[in-house]
């Protein structure tokens, strides 16, 4: 099996600042790592479609308003600034998320053509970017856009959403938890930033699964969450399509949270996915550490690598 990744040298280009976590090095760990591996020859790097406003930004604004859009373009073209405390653009930023949603869009095109999982690995992160704003280090929802675009182009029916990032993906749910086409999960540190994925949040519809974990949870915990909820979600939902929201910050040595997983865990969880469909698009999203970053990664795709 030839397993695709979506990348481009321009995703170094959105800068945030010497001290803040989201920061280049988060890439370049995870290509090094993915480069050194034993089975690096069965990797596609593939440069992302260049942006266009018929694909790219009609993609964009089925999720996000016209408005929202304008502003990060705007901000980027003056130079940068700050779309909240934590959320910093460059000159470059909105071009460099432009193309990150244009990599996962070519995502969705592979996976569903092939019949076989593919990575997107970009930067800016997307899943707390709701409709009108970004939030917490994310520009836009990269996958709640490439969910809608999967639709909206027939490639799929039925788009499950898992998220693993330690955080809740408010901006995902909030994107398509009035979509019964799509099902929604996230398992997240609970209560911890952004505060919302309460277990009785379920959406007006019932197609979303919030999954609060407790600090200091480890793999035995989350795989009780997953036999007892997780797998009879998303069996009911049968989905063609799987994309996941792959943040790596749940590791143990991660401390922006209080999560006790080891990078193998994230070859586990990448197994279950498989149980669904081998149509999956992992898309990156937290994770700052960056040896376990790295080492997270590198199971993802050895999981699938590994399967096929």
């Amino acid at each position: 099996m030839v397993f695709p990744i979506l990348y481009s040298d321009r995703f170094l280009e959105h800068e945030t600042g010497g001290m803040h976590p989201e920061r280049p090095a988060r890439l370049t760990a995870a290509i090094e790592a993915l480069r050194d591996a034993a089975w690096a020859k069965q990797l596609d790097w593939r440069s992302p479609t260049p942006v266009t406003a018929e694909r790219t930004i009609a993609a964009i604004e089925r999720v996000h308003t016209t408005a929202y859009r304008d502003l990060v373009a705007e901000t980027a073209s003056n130079g940068g600034g700050m779309l909240d405390g934590d959320t910093p653009l460059s000159e470059a930023s909105y071009d460099v998320a432009l193309l990150a949603v244009s990599a996962c869009l070519d995502g969705v095109d592979l996976v569903c053509d092939r019949g076989t999982p593919a990575f997107a690995l970009v930067r800016p992160p997307g899943h707390h970017a709701e409709p009108p704003r970004g939030m917490g280090f994310c520009l836009f929802s990269n996958v709640a856009i490439a969910t809608q675009y999967a639709l909206d182009r027939g490639l799929a029916e039925r788009v499950a959403i898992f998220d693993w990032d330690v955080h809740h993906g408010n901006g995902t749910q909030a994107a398509i938890e009035q979509n019964p086409n799509v099902a929604f999960c996230s398992m997240h540190q609970h209560p911890y930033y952004p505060g919302t994925g309460r277990i009785d949040n379920c959406g007006t519809i019932g197609n979303i699964l919030n999954v609060p974990m407790a600090s200091g949870s480890t793999i035995e915990d989350y795989r009780r969450a997953i036999d007892n909820k997780v797998r009879p979600f998303f069996a009911s939902f049968r989905p063609d399509l799987l994309i996941v929201s792959a943040g790596y910050d749940a590791n143990r040595d991660d401390r922006l949270a209080g999560i006790d997983l080891l990078p193998e865990d994230f070859g586990e969880f990448t197994q279950f996915c498989l149980e669904f469909t081998s149509e999956i698009l992992f898309v990156l999203e937290g994770g700052y550490n960056l040896p376990s970053l790295a080492e997270s990664v590198v199971h993802t795709v050895r999981a699938c690598l590994y399967t096929f």
